[in-house]
């Protein structure tokens, strides 16, 4: 049994060596930054002329935390492919030939994967203040909107750690990870105000995680018009609140199980 400074300490020798990957393979960057200047320019003169929003908001402004929480989602994924591949080439094998913590691969993975997402946000930020996104609430307020979509992010990044331990193969996460990620992100208030949706949409639109991500972010930026009417929702009432909470839940089941699939996998 590792102790928590040597869990520490092989995590973020993982992460120093899943960084240098990318630094070798700069492919994996530049994807992972042009894809979200493409969809911040394409939504925002695509559609921003075709949506209703209420006085006070530009489209600009109600699309940006929207394309923040969709990117970070989506790069979850790349967790669970990651894992995929290293199990295909046997690099699995080799790390459990080491002295170190079970749980490092796994952790040394999910947190080098949220640094891909800490550029991805950055490049969507200064692209979103080229085509008109702007901060009208504090510096604290705007870094806890960031924070929100980092760390839900991460807790998405365990349930693919999971996805690729037990599929194994990148192309099959890729489509297995698609199918369920997409609907949630677009059966949500990322792209166009939940007042346009079917009433049987709508309800799953008001408690889906992603919806109340992107709430957050929206009111943490500023980016919420004044005397915008309260949702009925209680999840959209107290979105950072419900946002925390599934956050929480997805850890507390996901990394045990992975860390589990890990070590099963590992072991055949």
């Amino acid at each position: 049994m590792s102790t928590l400074a040597e869990t520490v300490s092989d995590s973020a020798v993982i992460t120093r060596r899943n960084l240098i990957k990318v630094k070798r393979v700069p492919d994996l960057i530049v994807f992972a930054t042009l894809s979200p200047i493409m969809f911040v320019v394409l939504f925002r003169y695509i559609f921003g002329g075709a949506i209703n929003l209420p006085p006070g908001i530009t489209y600009a402004e109600f699309l940006l935390p929207g394309i923040f929480a969709q990117t970070v989602v989506f790069g979850s994924t790349v967790t669970g492919a990651s894992i995929a591949e290293d199990l295909q080439k046997g690099l699995i094998d080799r790390f459990r030939s080491l002295p170190m913590s079970r749980s490092a691969v796994l952790i040394g993975r999910t947190v080098a994967d949220l640094g891909l997402n800490v550029i991805s946000i950055t490049v969507m930020a200064l692209t979103g203040l080229a085509v008109g996104w702007r901060i009208h609430s504090s510096i604290a307020e705007a870094i806890g909107g960031f924070l929100v979509l980092l760390v839900f992010a991460f807790a998405i990044s365990w349930l693919m750690a999971l996805v690729g331990l037990l599929v194994r193969t990148p192309e099959v996460v890729n489509n297995a990870s698609f199918i369920v990620i997409f609907p949630l992100t677009f059966a949500s208030n990322a792209f166009v105000p939940l007042e346009t949706f079917p009433s049987w949409l709508r309800g799953f639109a008001e408690w889906n995680p992603v919806s109340t991500v992107v709430q957050a972010s929206r009111e943490l930026f500023g980016n919420v018009p004044a005397g915008a009417p309260v949702p009925d929702a209680w999840s959209l009432q107290h979105p950072a609140l419900y946002t925390v909470l599934w956050t929480v839940v997805i850890l507390a089941v996901f990394v045990p199980l992975s860390v589990r699939a890990y070590l099963r996998t590992a072991s055949r």
